[in-house]
């Protein structure tokens, strides 16, 4: 089995089911949308496939892959299992269990302003791992906030085919582009409707349900110096600390458009005596 469920059909350029500022927000790591559109996500995927919940398999969820920083998915993903595992509990069913496909490469690119074919090229150079015997005999339900052109759904079944994965698969899409006639920069759109600069940035750091994801870290990590240096002087400095944990644990110190805010964020570091 093989299925694909999506919230949202994008069929204009300027008419939408879903706000495009919270998604916005959701995608610079204000996890309170993650929680709204988890909740909103699963409600409308039981509304049409609860059938597919009455299976003595276990369920595994999934969000798009990742290296160690999580996506904006990733926490989608977590609050889709906890509205999932509740659901499971009253029908007296064995909770879901959370799993990854793990990525070893990272980039640069802003994927949002990338064709299909660009799309696919670029993550075809990353190298991805699954555990096929873990998934065999389950439903495996593959979480992300958005498809535009397929690329990822697409890199997944490569993955799936490649690793002869014997299991059933559920794509779920928070989001889904229907039109084929708009330009896949649309999703950049989204992206970038309410945060836009660094200013933005910094007032979404400063709110309590903010956590970082691999876009925010990507996005600070290449600021010119100037905006760099206003937003290390408006958001917490334990912010910046984990944004240099976090930007190591994902080898961002090894690209070069990376390592001049890296470094400030080192010598920010040993002057504070860490």
């Amino acid at each position: 089995m093989n299925k694909r469920y999506s919230l949202h059909h994008i069929h204009s350029a300027d008419e939408f089911s879903f706000s495009p500022a919270e998604y916005s927000y959701f995608k610079y790591g204000d996890k309170s949308y993650a929680e709204k559109f988890a909740k909103e996500l699963f409600e409308g995927f039981i509304s049409e496939h609860e059938e597919l919940l009455n299976t003595d398999k276990e369920i595994v969820v999934l969000p798009s892959p990742y290296m160690a920083i999580p996506t904006a998915s990733n926490f989608l993903c977590f609050f889709f299992k906890k509205q999932l595992d509740f659901y499971l509990f009253q029908k007296e069913k064995k909770s879901s269990i959370l799993s990854k496909i793990n990525r070893n490469h990272t980039y640069i690119t802003d994927y949002g302003n990338l064709s299909f074919e660009d799309r696919k090229n670029l993550i075809a150079n990353d190298t991805y791992y699954i555990d096929k015997d873990f998934l065999r005999g389950k439903l495996c339900i593959f979480i992300d906030d958005i498809k535009i052109t397929g690329s990822h759904e697409y890199t997944v079944n490569k993955i799936l085919d490649e690793y002869a994965v014997e299991a059933d698969f559920m794509f779920l899409y928070y989001a889904e582009l229907m039109n084929f006639n708009l330009d896949p920069k649309i999703e950049n759109f989204f992206n970038y409707y309410a945060v836009q600069n660094a200013v933005h940035v910094a007032e979404v750091m400063q709110k309590p349900s903010f956590e970082f994801n691999t876009r925010i870290v990507k996005y600070i990590l290449g600021l010119d110096s100037s905006n760099f240096d206003y937003l290390t002087s408006n958001v917490k400095r334990e912010q910046m600390d984990l944004l240099l944990e976090l930007a190591i644990s994902n080898n961002y110190h090894l690209i070069k458009e990376y390592k001049n805010n890296i470094n400030t964020l080192t010598q920010t570091e040993l002057y504070y005596g860490y």
